[in-house]
């Protein structure tokens, strides 16, 4: 269904002061090309002007039956026919025409004129660039990007490049070189398009889409299409029965006496290659080896069965109107000879006489729109916002989905709660029906559009008749049929009555120069229409969209109309010439829009209700100016929306929102209240409702309470309320009523109640600073939760202990809360890489006080012993640690407690020592508890031999209990390899009284007697000792 309005996009009309009667009309580069009836001439008109004056005139070789106009390049290129040959032209420098100089150049294609005229100054003329071809062209268009030409003839296309050859510092000229032929089996394309390596070729009921990929970017280019297969790309011959392989036959072939009519089919992306229709590439071009190879990726192939459409009989029904539009959401290169950049987005458009079909044609291909014509259509023409369409007697403007699917590829934001825009998918509009006599040919450029009319023989026999006895106008009569054809009737609605009731030409008309029918039986005119800005368009779509607002506020019409005008906004946004002025008053539009829109949404009770959250976001609009504006518009309907409750919740659980003043934050209490009581404590609970009455937000909670049974988020939150109004006696009866672990599950309902703010801002809250003083543990418990249950990273907690202890004594060193918290997370969590960040974090705080050994005296939630029993990280102290430092060890509790804590996580399983060896530099291992702390990390490390001399200098009473424990398995040869050794050179040294290494010698031999054989037994003894002594370990070993 396309929906019909009367809106006025067209702003102003002149006719074209031609001299004789237009048979080609195309426009490009801000000009109006005119070829005479004759087909040997071509005025150019400029439309930047007022009046559209002429340009300049000149005669072309042959007489033109096809003409286009190159942005790139500013040059034309013609088919023209000559003695029933057919030819195809590029005219370059057209413009110096226009200073009455007669020179031109008539040149081949690369041959420049290098002669003397090119001699001494240069010399500015027109040139005529003849291309030669093997087939006659029948179709021509020109990429809009670079200015490559692409030609279509019976059997094959031709690519030309366009390139700038210079032949003086002062002078280049325009050429184009033959890089590439496609030939085409069983195809004979009647309309060709071109654009960014994308080629559309049309036959009567059949379009081909494909796009031309260098080999190295075809993986990429497989992703969003299909790539033709190798041995079809290489093949240079062409099989003469190929038509004959085509899957189906052309409509117009020929089965002796009857038509074999294809069926209707739809083939997207992948599906594309499998249409029948084979491309073979032939390069022709200099540059085809530094250029790579190309290959061919199967877009979209669409056929239509000419009996599938009504209204139009099976000669009608035939394609037209084929055009590639790309479109560009950062700004490309600049237009010149050298590629541009590559487009975000490219639609292809091509339409029957009652319909018109828009696909997308990267990322995903898709049917993005369909237009239902309410009368046969003769051409159209597809820009950035509009897609103009020309029946017979009218012009009709509707609008198009291009930015919508636009932003969707360039924003990832789109379609979430952030923003939004108007679904590509919303049913097209036709903006305005202008009425017009005759109409034949449909040109745009910019913001004009040029119209051919011509009065047919019919026309004039209908004026003569005899008048009808009814009064209607013939204008009416047109209207009112195409109204009813789209299927709204005029007089049901008063909008139409309205509409039908007023002149459709109340525009100003000027005329430049009134001229005369070229024959008394026939009568033309050619029209230059200026299109609105876009501002003024969009607030004359606000204005109408508020008929249906105040008829029906949730009327879908006044949402379509405001998207469209949203829509038109983002389209004028995307385009890079506008200046800056003009570009922040489109902004502030688009501000509106998205107000208007989640107004809109706002008061939705249906499925796009959620829609006014992200419409409201983009609007720039504050949380307050919203609530206000909803409250005026309850006023008149019935309450508040879903959409504006959905909006309000989802702002005010957000961290990012300012703070509500008293008025507007009791009015948020009221609303919710009645529309979704039972998120009460979580309104509550956000930082922007702080300043909400106490005693008002605790008479709404006593209300949900009354109403059901009482939860533990709402006993915490009257809880929090109670403690900012000073009641610590209504505090203590709301915390006395649940268990602090169902509490902790109250806090992971709402994180709110402990802390406001995500990132870097994270404030405490007063019922946390609360906790603080009284019930610590429940505080740490429920921010370990939070943390498990991903309501709170890891930074963000360290932050909140901070903030939270940044007035204590030990402010300068990390906080005993936030230690405890990093243990009982330790406890808690089963993610590796916050284990081993912990683990480093608390055997830093370890050492460091260790080292400065200046504690606070605040006492830690859990003991070494505790952490010990109910932690697999930390281990059990090894029997020799306890040796250097046992409990009596001459340092305080707190320090010992430390030093534990510390020894254990060395004892465990899990902490990399690696990774804490340059903390262990600020810890001088002078005396026992540094040395316990490096011959622990030694030992880890596997440096045994290192731990075995350090304990015989600074601790031996320590190495029977080190050894026994440690030099095992593969280490048990360091018994007698490293420490039956080092303890012989040592008694030597001190004698025999030193009854420690005696005891460890024994200890040595014990072990060496049980596990050598006597032989290698005896080559240990040493030379020097003492027989009676080692003999009963030589027996042992015998034995």
């Amino acid at each position: 269904m396309v929906h019909v309005y009367n809106c006025h996009p067209l702003a102003s009309q002149h006719i074209v002061a031609a001299e004789q009667e237009p048979a080609l009309v195309c426009c490009g580069g801000g000009a109006l090309f005119v070829v005479s009836s004759g087909g040997c001439k071509v005025e150019a008109y400029s439309l930047q002007r007022e009046g559209c004056p002429l340009i300049c005139r000149f005669s072309c070789m042959g007489s033109v039956l096809s003409i286009r106009h190159s942005a790139v390049g500013d040059y034309l290129v013609t088919i023209e026919e000559k003695n029933k040959a057919t030819y195809l032209r590029a005219y370059t420098n057209w413009r110096y025409q226009a200073a009455e100089k007669t020179r031109v150049g008539v040149r081949l294609l690369g041959h420049l004129l290098r002669g003397s005229s090119f001699h001494g100054t240069p010399k500015e003329q027109m040139e005529i660039i003849e291309i030669p071809l093997f087939e006659p062209p029948l179709c021509m268009a020109c990429c809009s990007l670079t200015g490559d030409l692409l030609v279509g003839c019976a059997k094959s296309l031709v690519v030309f490049s366009l390139k700038r050859q210079t032949l003086s510092e002062q002078l280049s000229v325009l050429d184009f070189e033959r890089v590439l032929i496609l030939h085409i089996q069983g195809w004979s394309p009647s309309q060709v398009a071109f654009c960014a390596g994308y080629i559309a070729l049309q036959t009567e009921l059949e379009v081909l889409v494909v796009k031309l990929t260098p080999q190295q970017k075809s993986s990429q280019a497989a992703e969003e299409h299909t790539q033709l297969s190798e041995d079809i790309m290489t093949e240079t011959s062409l099989d003469e029965d190929a038509e004959m392989t085509k899957e189906g036959f052309s409509p117009l072939h020929e089965q002796e006496d009857f038509f074999l009519f294809p069926k209707h089919q739809e083939m997207l992306g992948n599906e594309a290659q499998e249409c029948g229709v084979s491309l073979v590439l032939e390069w022709t071009g200099m540059e085809a080896e530094s250029r790579g190879d190309i290959s061919v990726v199967y877009v979209l192939f669409r056929r239509f069965a000419p009996d599938f459409f009504q209204g139009c009989s099976v000669e009608e029904t035939h394609l037209h109107s084929l055009q590639l539009h790309p479109m560009f959401t950062s700004k490309p290169e600049e237009a010149s000879i050298s590629k541009g950049g590559e487009p975000t987005c490219m639609f292809v458009f091509f339409s029957l006489p009652n319909t018109g079909y828009m696909y997308s044609l990267k990322n995903t291909v898709e049917l993005v729109s369909t237009y239902q014509y309410p009368e046969k259509a003769h051409q159209a023409v597809l820009s950035d916002q509009f897609l103009y369409v020309i029946t017979r007697n009218a012009l009709q403007c509707f609008t198009v989905r291009c930015s919508a699917v636009a932003a969707r590829v360039d924003d990832p934001y789109i379609d979430t709660t952030m923003k939004a825009c108007p679904p590509f998918t919303m049913e097209v509009c036709a903006l305005r029906i202008q009425l017009f006599i005759g109409l034949k040919i449909l040109c745009q450029d910019g913001n004009h559009i040029a119209l051919l009319t011509a009065a047919d023989v019919d026309s004039k026999e209908d004026t003569e008749r005899p008048a009808r006895k009814n009064t209607e106008s013939r204008e009416h009569r047109t209207l009112t049929g195409i109204l009813v054809a789209v299927g709204l009737e005029p007089s049901s609605t008063p909008t139409l009555e309205s509409l039908l009731s007023r002149s459709f030409l109340s525009r100003k008309t000027s005329v430049c120069k009134p001229t005369e029918p070229a024959d008394s039986g026939h009568g033309w005119n050619l029209y230059v229409i200026t299109s609105v800005s876009t501002l003024q368009l969009y607030s004359e779509i606000v204005e109408y969209s508020k008929r249906y607002e105040q008829s029906s506020p949730s009327s879908q019409s006044c949402i379509h109309l405001l998207s469209e005008g949203h829509l038109l906004l983002r389209t004028a946004l995307l385009q890079q010439d506008c200046e800056s002025a003009e570009r922040a008053q489109l902004q502030e539009a688009f501000q509106e829009s998205c107000a208007h829109l989640g107004d809109c949404f706002s008061r939705f009770d249906k499925k796009d209700c959620h829609l006014a959250l992200p419409y409201y976001k983009m609007s720039g609009l504050t949380v307050t100016e919203v609530i206000k504006r909803n409250m005026s518009m309850s006023s008149v309907s019935n309450g508040y929306g879903k959409g504006f409750i959905f909006f309000l919740k989802h702002s005010i659980y957000e961290e990012t929102m300012e703070e509500l003043s008293k008025d507007v934050a009791d009015k948020v209490l009221e609303i919710f209240s009645v529309a979704e009581p039972s998120q009460l404590p979580h309104v509550v609970s956000s930082p922007s409702m702080l300043n909400a009455d106490p005693d008002s937000a605790v008479t709404h909670l006593r209300q949900l309470e009354a109403s059901g049974a009482p939860s533990i988020t709402l006993s915490l939150c009257m809880a929090s309320l109670a403690l900012r109004k000073g009641d610590l006696h209504s505090y203590r009866q709301q915390m006395d009523r649940h268990a602090e672990m169902l509490q902790v599950y109250g806090f992971i309902e709402e994180p709110k109640l402990l802390l406001h703010g995500r990132g870097k801002a994270v404030l405490p809250t007063i019922l946390a600073q609360h906790l603080r003083d009284t019930q610590e543990g429940l505080l740490v418990a429920a921010v370990v939760a939070l943390h498990e249950n991903c309501k709170i990273r890891l930074e963000e907690a360290d932050l909140f202990f901070q903030e939270l202890c940044k007035n204590s004594v030990e402010a300068d060193s990390s906080p005993q809360l936030l230690v405890d918290f990093w243990e009982a997370l330790l406890v808690a969590s089963s993610h590796e890489s916050i284990i081993q960040e912990l683990l480093f974090r608390l055997t830093s705080v370890y050492i460091d006080r260790i080292t400065r050994r200046d504690r606070s005296g605040v006492k830690a939630l859990k003991t070494a012993e505790d952490l010990i029993n109910s932690c697999s990280h930390y281990g059990m102290l090894y029997p020799w640690v306890s040796i250097l430092t046992p409990v009596q060890f001459n340092i305080t509790h707190d320090d010992q407690e430390d030093l534990h804590k510390l020894q254990s996580l060395l004892c465990g399983p899990t902490l990399e020592v690696s990774s804490i060896m340059p903390l262990l530099e600020q810890l001088s291992d002078s005396d026992s508890t540094g040395l316990s702390v490096h011959v622990l990390c030694a030992t880890k490390l596997g440096q045994h031999k290192t731990s075995i001399d350090r304990l015989l200098d600074r601790c031996p009473q320590a190495i029977i209990s080190y050894a026994k424990h440690e030099l095992q398995n593969d280490k048990l040869s360091l018994w007698w390899q490293k420490l039956f050794p080092e303890v012989c050179d040592r008694i030597r040294t001190t004698g025999n009284d030193n009854t420690v290494l005696l005891s460890a010698l024994k200890e040595a031999l014990v072990v060496a007697a049980k596990e050598l054989n006597p032989l290698d037994f005896l080559d240990l003894l040493p030379d020097d000792g003492t027989a009676h002594f080692f003999l009963p370990h030589l027996l042992e070993c015998s034995q």
